[in-house]
């Protein structure tokens, strides 16, 4: 017997009735949504008992076997759309290293910060850009064959700052801002024409019931680059992102880690409709539901580091006092901090769904 069988949630999947309701702060639905931006493969597999895909939809595998067994995977769990990411980027050099967390996946790996792919206006040229109207979309689409009444994708990217540092290191890209801040524009503008493109073609799709973008901006302390930077380089391509999103009747999910507390107005104004990633030591998710749950939805928040550190009973506590204080009222979704990342026990992820799935029923 799989771990998803023992865990004992009955799925009903309900879009339109609870995770969309959610989303846009449409008052309560029925029971608390469960939300997650993405799961990786290793706790997926481990869980199902079976292989599952990369976050990242790799063609590694036969898809035909293994895009039902990651919808089972979030349709058992409880949750109503299955996360679905066009492989698609722009470059990057990495280090690796051994992985050593307890469910690993071989290794890990990092930006390498020394080696910026674009230094010059010649390194500009010559990079291959991969245009986003090429990019197949045949294993997102499969997806619509497979999905259960009720359940949708969420269509998800990679975000305009996230694909900068990728391509340029936080080294190399502040150098070209100081350097040559014209080409930092053009190269800002690649990445976001092509990503609001793709956008635009996965959410043209009938079966997409949401975007969602992974954009992450700061630190623990602060924005990674100047709040005036980010006006500059960034924040006009999110604009545009969540308008390709809203133009098809889609609503828009931001994903970002650190502290944004000195921007989170300008990001709310670009139009998103909910907010994701949230950190105890940063920005707790009861804080920010006070802060901004009149505008936008609040997402997860059960931090990542008490879940990796903490007790089973202390996961099952904590999650049923963020279910009567947040879930009153709508707007907000049971998940964690973060994503369902590989070093964290996986006995804790469950204990959460389980508590919400038990506890989480309206009205609270």
């Amino acid at each position: 017997m799989s771990l998803i069988d023992e865990l004992g949630i009955k799925p009903a999947p309900d879009f339109e009735g609870r995770i969309k309701k959610v989303l846009l702060r449409k008052g309560e639905p029925d029971r608390v949504a469960f939300y997650e931006l993405f799961a990786d493969k290793q706790i997926k597999d481990k869980i199902l008992g079976k292989p599952t895909l990369f976050p990242s939809l790799l063609p590694i595998g036969d898809p035909a076997k293994l895009i039902p067994n990651e919808i089972e995977f979030w349709l058992r769990l409880g949750y109503d759309y299955v996360p679905a990411a066009p492989a698609y980027g722009f470059g990057m050099k990495v280090n690796l290293a051994k992985d050593t967390a307890g469910v690993d996946q071989g290794m890990r790996f990092w930006v390498d910060e020394g080696a910026s792919l674009i230094k010059t206006r010649e390194d500009f040229e010559k990079h291959f850009w991969v245009d986003a109207d090429t990019v197949s979309l045949d294993l997102f689409d499969a997806f619509a064959q497979h999905l259960p009444e009720g359940m949708v994708v969420f269509g998800q990217t990679s975000g305009i700052m996230e694909n900068a540092v990728w391509l340029l290191g936080h080294q190399g890209m502040s150098y070209l801002m100081a350097d040559d801040p014209e080409l930092l524009k053009m190269i800002f503008d690649r990445i976001g024409s092509n990503l609001v493109r793709l956008i635009e073609r996965m959410a043209e799709r009938e079966f997409v019931g949401a975007i969602q973008m992974g954009d992450d901006l700061g630190f623990k302390t602060q924005t990674m680059i100047s709040p005036k930077a980010l006006r500059e380089y960034v924040f006009p391509w999110h604009k545009k992102a969540v308008e390709a999103a809203h133009q098809k009747g889609k609503p828009f999910i931001f994903h970002s880690c650190g502290n944004l507390e000195k921007v989170m107005d300008e990001i709310i104004a670009s139009g998103i409709d909910a907010k994701h990633s949230f950190e105890d030591e940063i920005t707790p998710v009861a804080k920010a539901k006070k802060l901004w749950g009149d505008q936008v939805a609040v997402l997860g928040g059960l931090d990542i580091d008490f879940l990796c550190r903490a007790k089973p009973d202390q996961v099952r506590e904590r999650t049923a006092a963020m279910i009567r204080e947040l879930a009153p009222g709508g707007g907000w979704a049971l998940g964690t901090g973060n994503s369902v990342v590989n070093y964290l026990p996986v006995e804790n992820y469950l204990i959460m769904l389980k508590t919400g799935w038990e506890l989480g029923k309206y009205p609270i």
